[in-house]
C-alpha cells in the first residue's frame, strides 16, 4: 500500500503494534461482556490483592518516554560534523610531524566550539518527561466496593473509575454509566468541541477515536457531567501511549542548515585535502624534501579550512536564539534557529494555534432573519452586541426579542462565569459558558437572572436527546420552560416563532433553511425556545420530557472557535515570504473551511480535503495522493497518523516543513518535520517533541521567528564568505609561489596566526550583524540550494583572487628586491591582517554597498576589527611572540603603504556588487541564481 511506503522501518513496526492493541474493539461490545472479560464487578471493583497482581503484570500506568540526553551526550554530539572531522585530522597530522603549536591551536578551536554548543543546548533542553507529567494526577476508583483515591500510576486494567466534571481520565475506559457526560478530547483528536458520551455499544468497529462515544481516553478531561468506566488499557497500550510510541520511534528530518553544512564541508574537505596532496606531490617532483612538502601541505590545509566556522556558526545561532527569545520564540535546539528561516511550508494545527480554542457566540439570528453581530473572544464577558445599521452597542431593553433569547440561554445553563478582580473564571460546558458570556456582553448579569426565578424541574442534555431544558417559575408565578438544542431536534416541538413584535405560526421550511445556511457558514448553530405551561401543571405531575408544552422559537446562537486576530496578517506575511501555509485539523469540514476562508487560505470548498478522502486516495495511487496534498491547503477530519503522512509527502516533494501543534495528537508530525513548533500552553508532549516553542501561542510569533531565522542564515553565509575568501587568498598566494619556485610566503604558525587574528575575532563580530531590510519580502531559498551557491562562489572568487593577487604581487616584488625572507613575511602578514579588516566591511551584506550599511548596526564588529588589529600590533612588540611568529614592529609609513594596498579589495567588491545589482534588475531581463 502507498501508506506503508511513507514510513521508515521503526514507524511501520509501531503501526503493527497499534493494530495488535486495537484488536479488542471494546466500543462494539455490551458493557456486561466487557466486565466479564476483565473478571470484575462494576459495583465492587477490583480487590486490593487483584489490583496489586495486575499492577505487577501490566506495570505502572506510565507512558513511554525518551530519556533526555545527559551533559556528556550533548557534549559528544557537538563533534558530529564533517568540518570537525577535518579539523581533527588536520590537528592529528600536525602532531605527527611534531608541530605542537598548530595542533594545540586546532584542538582549542574544536573544544571551544563544543563548549559553546553544549552550554546552549543544555540550557534549552528540558529534563522532565512530558507524558509522565500528564499522569501525575489522582483517580477515583472502586476497590473492594469502596471509593478510593489512587495515583494514575496505580490504575490497572479492570479498575472501575468514577468520573466527574474537571477530572482527567487516567487510562482508556469503556464507559458503563453516563449522566450528561461530555469529554474534551482535543489533545487527541483536534476537535475543539467536547464530545457527548454514551454507554451503549456501537455497531461499527472501524471508526475514528472521536466517534467512539462509549469510550474515554487517557489524558482527556471531563467537561461536564458524571460517569463510570472500566479501564481497558493502561500506559503504552492506551491511544495516547501508541502516539507516544510513534513519537519516540519515528525518525526526525534534519534541519536545512545541517543538510547544507554537511554538503558544504564534504566538498571543501575533498577539495582541500585533495588539492594539498596534489601540490605536495608536485613540490616533491621539483626536488623538495618530503618532510618539507608534508609541512607545506599541512600549512595549505590549515590555510584553506575555516577553523573559526564552527565557533562562529554556533555564536550566530546562539545570538539568533536570544533574539528569538525576546520575540517569544524559545529555541530548544540551535540548528532549529536557521531551520525556521528556511522552511518553505508550514503545516498548522487549527485549534489553539490559529484559533483561541474557546467557543464564542459570534452571531445571533432571530426567526425574522434579523442578525446581531457579537464582538469579543473567549470565555469572558468583554465585548459588545451590535444591531444591523446601528453604531452603538445594544443595551438591556433595546431589543426585547434578543434579550428574551439570551435570558433563555442563561436559565437553561449549568455553567458559571464570574469576573473576579482582573480575571474571568469559568466552569462547566463550553457552550454554556459561551451563552453566559453573551449575556454579559448585552449588559446582563447571569446569576441575577437565575436568582429571580425558581427552578422546578429540568431535562439534562444527553446525546440521544440533543437538547436540554429547564422548568422555572417566574416572579408572576407562571411556570415556563427554556430549551436549547440542535435546530432539527427542537423545531418539531415549536408551533410558533417570535417575529418582530408578533408571535406567528412557525414557517418550518424557512427556519430550517435559515439554520442550514448558518451551518454552512461554519457556525455551530444552537436553537433556543421557550414555552408556557398550564397553571398547576408543576404540582400535579413530574416535569420531564413528557410534559414539554408547545414552544415558541426565539432564534439561534451561532458559535465558533474564533481565529486569533493576529493570525490573518501573520498567514499573509508568511505567504508574502514565499512560505505555503496549510491547516490540518480533526474538526468538521464546514468549520475548517469557514476558518480557512477568514484566514484567506481558500475560496473554493473544493480546496478542502477530508481524512476520508485521503484514505481513499492512499489505496489508489501514491502520485495522485502527493499531488492532491501539494495542491490542498485545508485538511479536515484528519487523524494524527494522516497528519504524519501529509508531512512525509511534503518532505518527499522537497519541502522544508515546519509543523505547529499543541496536542498529543500533533506530536508524531512535530517530530517528523524539519522543524517542530509547539504552543506554550500546549501539552508537555508537544513541547518536548518540538524543537521550537512559541511561548505566547501566537501564530504571528512564528512569522517573527522566520524573520530571525533568515537573519541567522544570512549571518552564517557572511561568516562563510569572509572565512573562505581568506582561505582562497592564501591558496592563490601559495599556489603561485610554488609554481614560480618562490619560497613559501608563510610559515604554518603564521598561517594559523593570520586565521586567528583576521578571522577568529572578526567573524564572531559578523555573527552579531543585525538583519537587513526586506528579508521577509523574498522567497525562501530553494531546498536544493547549497550554502556555497553561485552568488557565494562569485563573491568569494572576486575577494579571494583580489587579495591573493595583491599579496602575491607584493611577495614577488619583495623577492625581486632581494628583501630578507623574515622581513618580507612580516610585512606580508600585516598586509593580510589589513586586507581582511577591509574585506569584513564588504562581508556585512551580499548585495548592499558597504557604505550603505550603518556602523551602528554592529558595534561588536567594529570592536572586533580594532581588537584584532591591536592584538597583531601588540604581538609585534612582545619578544616571545616575535620568536614564535618571526615578526617584528613596522614603521607607520610602512603601515600606511600596506593599508593603501589593502583598499583595492573593498573597491573590487563594490564594483562586483554594482554589477550584480544591475544583473538582478528586471530591466536587464536576467536574474541571479
Amino acid at each position: 500500500m502507498a501508506v506503508q511506503k511513507l514510513f521508515d522501518k521503526e514507524t511501520r513496526k509501531t503501526q503493527r503494534k497499534q493494530k495488535k492493541v486495537s484488536q479488542s474493539d471494546y466500543h462494539t461490545k455490551p458493557s456486561g461482556s466487557v466486565l466479564e472479560s476483565f473478571q470484575v464487578s462494576a459495583s465492587q471493583g477490583l480487590s486490593k490483592t487483584e489490583a496489586q497482581t495486575r499492577l505487577k503484570e501490566h506495570g505502572p500506568n506510565k507512558l513511554p518516554i525518551q530519556k533526555p540526553p545527559g551533559l556528556a551526550i550533548i557534549f559528544l554530539h557537538q563533534f558530529k560534523s564533517p568540518l570537525i572531522y577535518i579539523l581533527l585530522v588536520a590537528g592529528g597530522l600536525a602532531l605527527i610531524i611534531g608541530d605542537v603549536n598548530d595542533a594545540v591551536f586546532i584542538f582549542a578551536v574544536v573544544l571551544l566550539n563544543a563548549v559553546l554548543g553544549t552550554t546552549q543546548e543544555w540550557r534549552a533542553e528540558k529534563s522532565a518527561s512530558a507524558l509522565q507529567e500528564m499522569m501525575q494526577d489522582t483517580a477515583t476508583v472502586r476497590r473492594d466496593g469502596e471509593r478510593q483515591e489512587i495515583s494514575f500510576e496505580e490504575v490497572v486494567p479492570g479498575d472501575i473509575v468514577l468520573l466527574e466534571s474537571g477530572k482527567r481520565i487516567p487510562a482508556d475506559l469503556r464507559l458503563l454509566e453516563v449522566s450528561n457526560l461530555a469529554v474534551d478530547e482535543s489533545l487527541l483528536t483536534g476537535e475543539s468541541l467536547a464530545i457527548e458520551k454514551q454507554a451503549a455499544p456501537l455497531p461499527k468497529a472501524d471508526i475514528p477515536i472521536g466517534d467512539r462515544l462509549n469510550m474515554g481516553f487517557a489524558g482527556s478531561i471531563v467537561s461536564k457531567g458524571r460517569g463510570v468506566g472500566m479501564v481497558v488499557a493502561t500506559g503504552k497500550e492506551t491511544e495516547m501511549g501508541q502516539i507516544a510510541q510513534t513519537v519516540s520511534e519515528a525518525s526526525t528530518a534534519k534541519t536545512p542548515l545541517l543538510q547544507r553544512m554537511e554538503e558544504f564541508t564534504k566538498r571543501i574537505g575533498i577539495i582541500v585535502l585533495g588539492g594539498a596532496t596534489a601540490l605536495a606531490i608536485i613540490v616533491i617532483s621539483y626536488g623538495t624534501d618530503p618532510m618539507d612538502a608534508m609541512f607545506m601541505a599541512i600549512a595549505l590545509t590549515v590555510a584553506a579550512i575555516p577553523e573559526g566556522l564552527p565557533v562562529a556558526m554556533t555564536v550566530a545561532l546562539s545570538i539568533a536564539s536570544q533574539r528569538m527569545a525576546k520575540r517569544k520564540v524559545i529555541v530548544r535546539k540551535l540548528a532549529a534557529v536557521e531551520g525556521l528561516g528556511s522552511c518553505t511550508y508550514i503545516v498548522s494545527d487549527k485549534t489553539g494555534t490559529l484559533t483561541v480554542n474557546k467557543q464564542t457566540v459570534r452571531l445571533v439570528a432571530l426567526p425574522d432573519e434579523t442578525r446581531y453581530n457579537v464582538a469579543g473572544e473567549g470565555y469572558q464577558g468583554e465585548g459588545a452586541i451590535s444591531a444591523p445599521g446601528q453604531k452603538d452597542p445594544v443595551r438591556p431593553g433595546d431589543r426585547p426579542n434578543l434579550e428574551r433569547l439570551i435570558r433563555a440561554g442563561v436559565l437553561c445553563n449549568e455553567a458559571t462565569l464570574t469576573h473576579e478582580g482582573q480575571q474571568w473564571k469559568h466552569q462547566g460546558d463550553a457552550v454554556d459558558v459561551a451563552l453566559l458570556a453573551l449575556a454579559y456582553k448585552l449588559g446582563l448579569i447571569p446569576h441575577q437572572i437565575q436568582s429571580d426565578v425558581e427552578i422546578v424541574g429540568d431535562i439534562p442534555y444527553e446525546s440521544e436527546r440533543r437538547y436540554a431544558a429547564v422548568y422555572y417559575r417566574d416572579s408572576e408565578k407562571n411556570t415556563k420552560i427554556a430549551v436549547k438544542g440542535a435546530a432539527e431536534t427542537l423545531l418539531p416541538y415549536c408551533q410558533t416563532m417570535q417575529h418582530g413584535s408578533e408571535t406567528l405560526p412557525i414557517d418550518k421550511e424557512a427556519v430550517e433553511q435559515q439554520s442550514e445556511k448558518l451551518s454552512q457558514e461554519g457556525f455551530r448553530v444552537l436553537a433556543l425556545a421557550e414555552g408556557l405551561l398550564p397553571q398547576d401543571s408543576h404540582s400535579t405531575q413530574k416535569l420531564d420530557e413528557t410534559t414539554i408544552p408547545p414552544l415558541t422559537l426565539l432564534g439561534f446562537t451561532c458559535m465558533i472557535d474564533p481565529i486569533r486576530p493576529e493570525a490573518i496578517p501573520a498567514v499573509l506575511r508568511c505567504r508574502e515570504a514565499g512560505i505555503q501555509v496549510a491547516m490540518v485539523t480533526g474538526d468538521h469540514p464546514a468549520t475548517a473551511f469557514a476558518i480557512a476562508q477568514q484566514l484567506q487560505m481558500v475560496d473554493d470548498p473544493n480546496d478542502l480535503v477530508t481524512g476520508q478522502e485521503l484514505s481513499s486516495l492512499q489505496s489508489e495511487n501514491e502520485q495522485d495522493l502527493q499531488e492532491k496534498v501539494l495542491n490542498t491547503h485545508v485538511f479536515a477530519r484528519v487523524t494524527p497518523i494522516q497528519k504524519l503522512e501529509i508531512v512525509d509527502l511534503l518532505l518527499k516533494a522537497g519541502h522544508f516543513v515546519a509543523v505547529t501543534g499543541d496536542g498529543v495528537n500533533d506530536a508524531p508530525a512535530l517530530r517528523r518535520a524539519n522543524i517542530g513548533i509547539a504552543m506554550g500552553t500546549g501539552t508537555d508532549v508537544a513541547k518536548e517533541t518540538a524543537s521550537i516553542i512559541i511561548s505566547d501561542d501566537n501564530f504571528a510569533t512564528i512569522e517573527a521567528g522566520v524573520e530571525e531565522g533568515r537573519h541567522a542564515y544570512s549571518n552564517i553565509r557572511k561568516v562563510i564568505f569572509f572565512l573562505i575568501a581568506h582561505g582562497t587568498a592564501l591558496i592563490v598566494l601559495f599556489v603561485l609561489a610554488i609554481f614560480l619556485n618562490l619560497p613559501l610566503p608563510f610559515l604554518a604558525t603564521q598561517v594559523l596566526w593570520a586565521n586567528l587574528v583576521t578571522c577568529g575575532i572578526q567573524d564572531i563580530g559578523l555573527a552579531f550583524e543585525k538583519g537587513e531590510p526586506g528579508v521577509m519580502s523574498r522567497p525562501p531559498r530553494q531546498p536544493t540550494e547549497t550554502i556555497f551557491n553561485r552568488q557565494m562562489v562569485q563573491q568569494t572568487a572576486v575577494a579571494g583572487l583580489t587579495m591573493g593577487l595583491i599579496a602575491f604581487a607584493v611577495w614577488y616584488w619583495m623577492g625581486e628586491q632581494q628583501w630578507d625572507l623574515t622581513t618580507s613575511r612580516n610585512l606580508l602578514l600585516m598586509l593580510f591582517v589589513l586586507m581582511q579588516a577591509v574585506n569584513v566591511f564588504s562581508a556585512r551584506s551580499e548585495s548592499r554597498s558597504a557604505f550603505q550599511v550603518p556602523i551602528r548596526n554592529n558595534y561588536f564588529l567594529i570592536t572586533g576589527i580594532l581588537l584584532a588589529h591591536g592584538i597583531h600590533l601588540g604581538a609585534m612588540h612582545l619578544p616571545w611572540l616575535q620568536r614564535v611568529l618571526y615578526i617584528s614592529p613596522i614603521t607607520f609609513n610602512e603601515w600606511l603603504v600596506l593599508l593603501g594596498l589593502a583598499l583595492p579589495v573593498l573597491a573590487a567588491m563594490e564594483i562586483f556588487k554594482v554589477f550584480k545589482r544591475k544583473k538582478m534588475d528586471p530591466a536587464h531581463h536576467n536574474s541571479d541564481v
